[in-house]
């Protein structure tokens, strides 16, 4: 069986003489996660997950995800005419792989350039060449196809003050032009949309939940211009930008603009950079090719960040604390579901003040559901919740102080063994983590194996980071500090440095029983410093309890009892103050010493 999208799609490559066409789930800015417009792998082949990359030849369609979305991705294109690859596993061929088996001489292979970054292309370019092949990246095949799509978002600005950013726009400047000389480079193109909001102190609403703005900088030694649809720019924002000396462009410019750059050293990170937006440079522009100067500036969160980070993580744990009181006291009570419990924690995060949304749609999952990594409850498919088993919520939320992300596994009522066995392990893992102490120097991916550690014991493991960075009102999963056992364009090699936040979430799932998972965000700060040189550690940030009732104390080491205790008790004194009597009195109990 085969969808009709994907049947036009196929007679479209016969028409231009493709081959094969990749479709990959990206925006001309490398985003992460991308706006309505942008979301052609859903549109071909029903996958709703965030990493996709379709190859369509015309006798086979294949889907790649990533671990976190296996379970998801087979139950969501089954009928599709897509093939799931299983990305990372053995015998599974990566996407170059495989195509650069099935690209023979004298085939074309195509996909939208802007969909891609300079670096992947030139992979894609090499294969061609070397297959004796031809390539062709300036038509998108979807967009022939796709009479519906919706239209490129535009949705209003808005200024984030220095009183929640810390650092002035004309500061943050500065600092990237020091960055600029030291590049010996004349000007930087920037074009992820993270950075450009960082920069700027401004914030949008585009991508649903990433508070950022569709949008190219290009930042010369005494110039800035800034290319952003008009229709997103109030007189507020319009009057800022004067003030800060930054012209204003239409997005679409950037393309025809960055042609008449000319003879110039021009800063880029092809990592992030689309390959159709650096092919329209002229041959006389020198590409300095480096990390985007805003990244490393970003991923360390400035005195003011940090302050209103706690503030944020306080108001967020009260939202969830009481969220988990509501689900333990009122379980076999009132009829709940994964949907109803995911929106009734929406709620209890609007009451927060300076609340302005959530971080990610929030991951409602129970039992076997939650074995889907980044399974979405929806208001028409939903399980009910039944006093036996775990609940997995993965939420966050975005003040104006600053972005949450947190997960608890929470038991309703009865459990099994193996459940319990599973859970207290992925509670050993994040306790080694969230305790470690490391000296100067250390790399975030040399921490891994202290929360892998319980798992590889039993020749067990998790198809996911261990963590990842958080951006300030930005993007939730930020590079490139990052817990994880294998180093990519996301998360190269990173020193860990105090300011910089990384999540702790470690987790253990199997297809049809369960998924658990356990997350907290930690700050890095210093600790002490000995005749072995300058040691950091890791400050909790994130302010809620974690489920005693499916622990086995027995397998827990002293340390390990330690540091739970040690945090629980933090949590109790922290929160106490804005809950009810009963809700007190409740959390006391459940941040019991063990």
């Amino acid at each position: 069986m085969t969808s009709e999208h994907l049947l036009r799609l196929r007679a479209r490559m016969k028409k231009y003489k493709i081959d094969l066409y990749i479709v990959f789930l990206s925006d001309d800015h490398n985003s992460e996660y991308v706006g309505e417009h942008f979301k052609e792998a859903a549109y071909l082949s029903g996958f709703t997950g965030s990493n996709a990359t379709l190859v369509i030849r015309r006798e086979e369609a294949g889907l790649w995800t990533d671990g976190r979305y296996f379970v998801q991705a087979k139950r969501q294109i089954e009928g599709s005419g897509f093939t799931l690859f299983e990305m990372g596993q053995e015998d599974v061929p990566t996407v170059e792989e495989y195509v650069k088996e099935h690209l023979k001489k004298g085939m074309t292979l195509g996909y939208d350039g802007r969909h891609i970054t300079l670096k992947a292309h030139r992979a894609y370019e090499a294969i061609a060449k070397k297959n004796h092949a031809k390539l062709s990246i300036t038509r998108n095949l979807v967009d022939d196809i796709w009479k519906e799509r919706p239209p490129l978002p535009k949705r209003p600005l808005w200024i984030l003050t220095d009183e929640y950013a810390g650092k002035g726009v004309d500061e943050k400047l500065a600092c990237v032009r020091e960055k600029m000389e030291k590049a010996h480079a004349d000007a930087h193109l920037l074009t992820s949309l993270y950075d450009i909001a960082w920069l700027l102190n401004l914030r949008g609403d585009d991508i649903s939940h990433v508070p950022v703005f569709m949008s190219f900088l290009y930042i010369e030694k005494k110039k800035v211009t800034l290319y952003v649809e008009k229709g997103a720019i109030g007189k507020a924002v319009k009057s800022y930008l004067k003030a800060h000396h930054i012209t204003l462009k239409p997005y679409e410019a950037v393309y025809r603009d960055a042609a008449k750059i000319g003879r110039m050293r021009l800063l880029i990170d092809s990592t992030i950079v689309n390959a159709a937006l650096v092919g329209t440079l002229s041959n006389k522009t020198t590409l300095v090719e480096k990390k985007n100067p805003t990244e490393r500036m970003k991923c360390k969160k400035n005195a003011t960040e940090q302050k209103n980070t706690r503030l944020a993580h306080i108001k967020d744990g009260v939202a969830v604390t009481k969220f988990i009181y509501y689900i333990k006291t009122n379980i076999g009570k009132k009829e709940m579901t994964e949907y109803s419990a995911a929106r009734y924690l929406q709620r209890l995060r609007k009451k927060q003040p300076h609340y302005l949304d959530d971080s990610f749609d929030t991951i409602s999952a129970y039992g076997a559901n939650a074995a889907m990594m980044h399974y979405t409850a929806t208001e028409e498919s939903h399980a009910v919740l039944e006093d036996k088993g775990f609940l997995l919520v993965d939420s966050g939320g975005h003040y104006l102080e600053g972005t949450t992300d947190i997960t608890r596994t929470i038991t309703l009522g009865t459990l099994t063994e193996e459940e319990r066995i599973a859970y207290t392990r992925v509670l050993r893992a994040a306790l080694r983590l969230m305790a470690a102490h490391f000296p100067k120097g250390t790399y975030s991916q040399n921490l891994d194996i202290l929360a892998r550690g319980p798992m590889w014991d039993e020749c067990l493991d998790y198809r996911c980071g261990t963590g990842h960075g958080v951006g300030h009102i930005l993007n939730v999963h930020e590079g490139p500090n990052g817990f994880r056992a294998k180093i990519t364009d996301a998360y190269p090699l990173c020193e860990l440095r105090p300011g910089m936040i990384t999540t702790d979430e470690p987790g253990l799932y199997e297809e049809d029983k369960y998924g658990i998972r356990i997350e907290n965000e930690l700050l890095c700060v210093a600790d002490k410093k000995t005749e072995y040189g300058e040691f950091y550690k890791f400050e909790n940030l994130t302010v809620a309890p974690i489920d005693l009732d499916a622990v086995e104390a027995s397998m827990l080491t002293q340390y390990e009892k330690e540091t739970l205790n040690a945090y629980h008790k933090w949590v109790f004194e922290t929160l106490k103050p804005y809950l009810t009597k009963k809700e007190a009195v409740w959390l006391e109990k459940e941040t019991r010493k063990i």
